[in-house]
């Protein structure tokens, strides 16, 4: 990424290989960077952006929608699933358990299509929990885990058109949110945790992941989440400031757990704690040094739940409607 200041007026340059990404808060400035560019390198201006390394940019007066509609169809054509039937949810709510099953027939085939749904959840983060589980046995999958595959491929079949909306709004402050799922993989017991960040009303960033150590407490879990998104957001604010794009207040981390919360604002509970490793304070010191605030929120408004653990379908729609991940507007009329 490149930043480029005239006076009052800046560009941003985005470039991947041999594709580009201009933008800027002057038309006339843009015009006279392709010109200067042109006359050193060879380019073809392609006009507004609607097509960027596979992911379609559909804009409106208010908000520009990212999806991956072409993608997400050749992807169930290449996994034999084009003709499907959908079903509402991308993971199932039923308790896990260990099964003997055979490996899977196609070991190769099954790392293949987990590695095209990798990319398509640079803008389904709806996706971001069960892909990140069938990732988990790329190693040596198992039949039991092909099935868990194709329901995400029989959810992807119905939401073809879902994208990920970024609006326009006035304000400039970071918020996130994160949670942990403790023990929740019967494999090895490892915790799940994961964070979500918007600026202003879009999401910007979002990870599900398993956590690398088994948390002996719950609270141990949740920290370690804490700290994973206080991180991600910290390094925001960084790359905000490099963008030119002032920070009014300190961020706001929202979180479900009393534990964690009291455990990053109050010194007096660490003594108690020394089973939780030392960087995990790192949150305390951001705390302390006024950089972000924590805040509690209830489980019924953890938006990150759906990043941490299944969901039934009422629930899982109305945390997807929160992120954003929307079909378009005259889809969502019945036209697609």
């Amino acid at each position: 990424m490149f930043i480029f200041f005239v006076g009052a007026d800046i560009c941003y340059l985005l470039v991947y290989v041999d594709d580009i990404l201009l933008m800027g808060s002057n038309s006339l400035l843009l015009q006279r960077l392709i010109q200067l560019l042109s006359s050193e390198f060879k380019l073809h201006d392609l006009g507004s952006v609607h097509y960027f390394l596979g992911i379609e940019v559909q804009s409106t007066i208010m908000d520009l929608m990212l999806c991956q509609h072409k993608y997400t169809l050749d992807i169930l054509t290449r996994a034999g699933m084009l003709s499907c039937k959908p079903v509402d949810t991308p993971i199932s709510t039923s308790k896990a358990t260990i099964l003997p099953d055979p490996l899977f027939s196609d070991a190769t085939h099954f790392c293949q299509i987990v590695g095209t749904l990798q990319y398509l959840t640079v803008t389904r983060p709806d996706i971001c929990f069960a892909v990140n589980r069938v990732c988990q046995f790329m190693h040596a999958p198992i039949d039991s885990h092909w099935a868990a595959m194709k329901r995400i491929l029989r959810y992807l079949r119905g939401t073809t058109s879902h994208g990920l909306h970024i609006t326009r709004s006035s304000s400039f402050a970071l918020h996130g949110f994160t949670d942990a799922d403790w023990a929740s993989s019967v494999e090895d017991r490892k915790s799940t945790s994961g964070y979500l960040v918007f600026f202003g009303q879009t999401l910007i960033s979002w990870k599900s992941g398993k956590q690398r150590i088994v948390a002996l407490s719950s609270t141990k879990a949740e920290y370690k989440a804490l700290v994973d998104g206080t991180t991600e957001v910290i390094w925001l604010q960084y790359l905000l400031t490099d963008l030119q794009i002032p920070s009014a207040s300190a961020p706001i981390i929202w979180y479900d757990n009393l534990g964690a919360t009291y455990l990053s604002a109050n010194p007096v509970f660490h003594a108690c704690t020394k089973h939780v490793e030392v960087d995990y304070h790192f949150v305390r010191d951001k705390v302390a040094k006024k950089e972000i605030r924590i805040r509690f929120i209830s489980s019924r408004d953890q938006l990150v739940d759906v990043f941490t653990k299944p969901l039934p379908t009422s629930s899982f729609t109305v945390f997807r409607f929160n992120l954003r991940v929307d079909p378009p507007p005259l889809a969502r009329g019945g036209i697609l």
